[in-house]
């Protein structure tokens, strides 16, 4: 999708010709750009920092043209300070290559994190720069500048003979890169909370993270309390030189709940130059991959456990082969990020990706995700699936509808081009807390139903609670508002929704939550859910104790066995599966 900006790029050889001469002559701070000093390269220097890049790449100067985009769509380099505001297209996606070179300063500073290289006195290149999430950042403190050098996994090598090819020029003024001021006491930056969290209403979603004046504005004047920020991803197209720890801290300490989106592989049935593979092992592994990133991309920007992060896949026409690629994919994504206390989001067409995931949702040869995010531009400002998803898949407040786009829209003096969205979400996985005054630990789990009391029925609404859906007080009563929590909860989980609470409906109800691989010698919350489950599913008592030892080996391996599964003492993703949806 073309930027709606006009564009100020110098690459073309009577213009190269013209400016050969600028750079000596360039003031600290000014960009410019000379002839090529080989064939099919071009020397570009701001700052005192000179580096040599194709002589196909647009070269932007931020000083000329301060609101454009920072697009990673197609090759550029972008000299100078980006604007607090920037006009990108809200859809955008895609990467080829691209560089930002930015003078040193607080507001750059914030950019930086545990990845960032630092030049040597005397030099501007860093050779063991490392790339996370497709990205190397290099401090040339020498030259006072911060360059950004993004990527794909068929690119790096071409970004990284660039950046090879930097020198000082005589106009570099060094700047050292600021340090963190924190007193040792202070609490690090961090989001008020998990994200989204749960919030019932408009959000919107754009490319490129708006300014803070920006937010101060359309909270005041806009419908808007949600903005999707894409937070990781080697396929993400815009620069984000807004979001920062204290971006994301401040926008949400003052109400704004956050959308973290990844944008990484896409369907193997798409134009794509990034896509995952083919084979179903390998699209998990690539999943797993994606999902590491992301976790360490959220933790730099404070973004805690708990928080849901949603996996962008465009649309695509689906095949049996691409299908089950993007569901294994998303299988591994969703098991690493439930290994680091994140749900998973998954965002697509609501016609393809979204659909395709909803046909297998009770296959427990896949992880289920937690949250849909689903393009449908309807223009209805709802959580309403249609024909694509049944009503009772996602049910438990699990849902946000991207039901406009490419849409303009302008408060307080600040326009920005935005997808509009729908949010009705819900803190998903319960935490090990959630039922932490409620005794859960019995040597049986009894069916209980209407008219039923006691400590399982107290038990089994306090778990019906946490996956969303409203028992009444917790009482132990088991009452109308119970019985319809428990239709709800076994609707969603693709159990007979009878409204009792038999071995299938507690063995889901136990084991829900996430979902790490376990085995001999584990220790931790998930094997006391696990050890639970299987007192239900197998109908006999397993201790539970929170250790994996040989009675609970035992007992999963004679539940792998009797649910035709690999019978190897694991519990992996398959067994999770069997066990979250009731079998």
């Amino acid at each position: 999708m073309s930027s709606r900006i006009p564009w100020r790029v110098r690459a073309g050889t009577a213009t190269l010709a013209a400016l050969a001469g600028v750079g000596a002559f360039a003031a600290p701070g000014s960009a410019s750009t000379a002839s090529p000093p080989g064939a099919g390269r071009q020397s570009v220097s701001y700052h005192g920092y000179r580096v040599e890049v194709p002589a196909d790449w647009q070269v932007v100067d931020l000083a000329e043209n301060p609101r454009a985009c920072l697009r990673f769509d197609r090759p550029a380099v972008y000299l100078g300070e980006p604007a607090e505001q920037s006009d990108c297209p809200a859809h955008l996606v895609g990467r080829t290559a691209g560089i930002v070179v930015e003078p040193l300063t607080a507001r750059s500073a914030g950019q930086a994190t545990a990845s960032t290289a630092r030049t040597p006195r005397g030099k501007a290149t860093a050779p063991t720069a490392v790339s996370s999430n497709d990205t190397i950042q290099i401090a040339v403190e020498d030259a006072g500048v911060l360059v950004t050098a993004a990527h794909t996994p068929a690119t790096e090598h071409l970004v990284r003979d660039v950046l090879a090819s930097a020198a000082l020029t005589p106009d570099a003024r060094r700047t050292e890169l600021p340090r963190a001021a924190q007193r040792p006491d202070a609490a690090p930056l961090a989001a008020a909370g998990p994200q989204p969290g749960g919030y019932l209403g408009k959000g919107f979603d754009t490319c490129a993270a708006p300014s803070q004046a920006a937010m101060n504005a359309w909270q005041a004047g806009s419908p808007y309390s949600a903005v999707g920020v894409y937070i990781s991803g080697s396929f993400r197209a815009c620069a984000q030189p807004n979001l920062t720890a204290s971006w994301v801290t401040g926008r949400t300490g003052n109400g704004w709940r956050l959308i973290p989106i990844d944008v990484g592989r896409q369907a193997p049935c798409t134009s794509f130059s990034l896509k995952m593979s083919t084979d179903p092992a390998t699209a998990r592994s690539q999943g797993v991959t994606a999902a590491a990133a992301a976790l360490t991309a959220a933790a730099n920007l404070g973004i805690p456990a708990g928080s849901a992060v949603y996996s962008d896949i465009e649309g695509y026409a689906s095949t049996a082969s691409c299908k089950a690629a993007v569901l294994s994919y998303l299988s591994g994504w969703t098991e690493r990020l439930h290994s680091g206390g994140y749900l998973s989001g998954f965002y697509s067409s609501a016609s393809s990706g979204v659909k395709d995931a909803a046909s297998e949702y009770g296959n427990s040869a896949y992880t289920r995700v937690d949250h849909i995010f689903y393009g449908w531009w309807n223009g209805a400002a709802d959580a309403n699936t249609g024909s694509y998803v049944p009503s009772t898949y996602w049910a438990g407040h699990q849902r946000i509808h991207q039901y406009a786009g490419n849409v303009t829209e302008s408060y307080g003096g600040y326009s920005i081009n935005i997808d509009r969205d729908y949010l009705d979400v819900g803190t998903g996985t319960p935490s090990a807390s959630d039922c932490a005054e409620t005794n859960l630990d019995f040597t049986a789990y009894p069916t209980v139903q209407s008219g039923s009391a006691g400590d399982q029925v107290k038990a089994a609404q306090c778990l019906l609670e946490a996956a969303g859906h409203d028992p009444g007080t917790p009482d132990g009563a088991f009452g109308p508002a119970t019985t319809t929590a428990t239709q709800d909860f076994q609707s969603g989980t693709g159990l007979t929704a009878d409204g009792v609470i038999g071995p299938r409906t507690w063995t889901a109800l136990l084991s829900r939550g996430t979902a790490p691989t376990v085995q001999s010698g584990s220790t931790g919350e998930a094997v006391t859910r696990l050890q639970r489950a299987l007192t239900a599913a197998l109908g006999r008592t397993v201790a539970v104790d929170g250790a994996f030892g040989p009675d609970t080996d035992q007992a999963v391996r004679d539940y792998q066995s009797s649910r035709a599964l690999t019978a190897d003492g694991i519990v992996g993703s398959g067994t999770w599966g069997a066990l979250q949806s009731g079998r």
